[in-house]
């Protein structure tokens, strides 16, 4: 089983989350987001929830864009820290993705960038996105954020070197990839679900939802030793961001990537 609602919220309480997008690997998540939600998002001022928003990154990046945003997480800390930023023509809250205090078709986009994350149980992936799709106007675009089923093994095995400290690396990986179940290697660890692409289809399709798009974010720059570096210079970021992007849709690679994106759409 993935790991229990203490322990997400164990991994949450060390506040590394807030610090998460400015490292380097983090810093390309969130370019390549950012600009997968612009090709779909409708033009400020509009109402964007943005749910499971965590310490409010992309919260602040909406507002920051002319945009009122309802943002809603299940970590009070996180909520407590948007709050504390003050950010004009911001909402938040402590809210559940399965069961939010939304209106129905009261948003004009939904950013689902977390939730998934964290429901081990299919039917509870499924609702989040039956209730994405309720509090988003008709036509509306939701974006959807999953974790790859090769992401531990690419990125934690293989990159990061992890079975160093952990030798129960190997089995470790081995058991995500045939369960989708991604528990705590460590006390405080993340902890979560992956998803193979065509997961997300079936999950998206069974919530009477429309998939517009999905694609692979980062590409190999997860594994570049001196992606820092890379990113720190103009030309070079260039090359890794165009080559993720290039890449973005090609079947046979996609799923390399450690985030895949969904754009799906409440029917018209």
């Amino acid at each position: 089983m993935a790991a229990s609602p203490e322990e997400m919220q164990a991994c949450y309480a060390r506040g590394e989350e807030a610090r998460r997008l400015e490292q380097p690997n983090g810093v390309v998540e969130f370019e390549r987001t950012t600009e997968v939600i612009l090709r779909t998002l409708p033009p400020a001022p509009a109402v964007v929830a943005d749910i499971g928003g965590g310490p409010g990154r992309y919260t602040e990046w909406l507002a920051s864009l002319g945009y009122a945003v309802h943002h809603r997480d299940l970590v009070r800390s996180h909520v407590e820290h948007v709050s504390g930023l003050a950010l004009p023509a911001v909402t938040t809250a402590t809210a559940d993705a399965r069961d939010l205090d939304l209106p129905d078709a009261s948003v004009d986009a939904v950013l689902l960038l977390g939730p998934l994350y964290h429901l081990a149980v299919r039917e509870d992936r499924v609702q989040s996105l039956r209730e994405a799709g309720r509090i988003v106007k008709h036509g509306g675009p939701v974006f959807v954020a999953v974790i790859s089923r090769w992401a531990p093994r690419l990125d934690g095995a293989v990159a990061a070197e992890l079975s160093i400290e952990f030798p129960r690396m190997t089995e470790f990986v081995a058991e995500v990839e045939a369960s989708g179940d991604l528990p705590a290697l460590h006390d405080g660890a993340f902890c979560g679900y992956t998803h193979r692409p065509d997961d997300v289809r079936a999950e998206v399709f069974d919530a009477g939802l429309d998939l517009v798009d999905l694609v692979g974010l980062e590409g190999i720059s997860f594994a570049l030793g001196d992606l820092g570096e890379r990113l720190a210079d103009p030309a070079r970021r260039a090359v890794v961001i165009d080559s993720a992007r290039a890449l973005e849709r090609v079947p046979e690679v996609m799923g390399v990537s450690p985030h895949l994106l969904a754009t799906v759409r409440r029917p018209s």
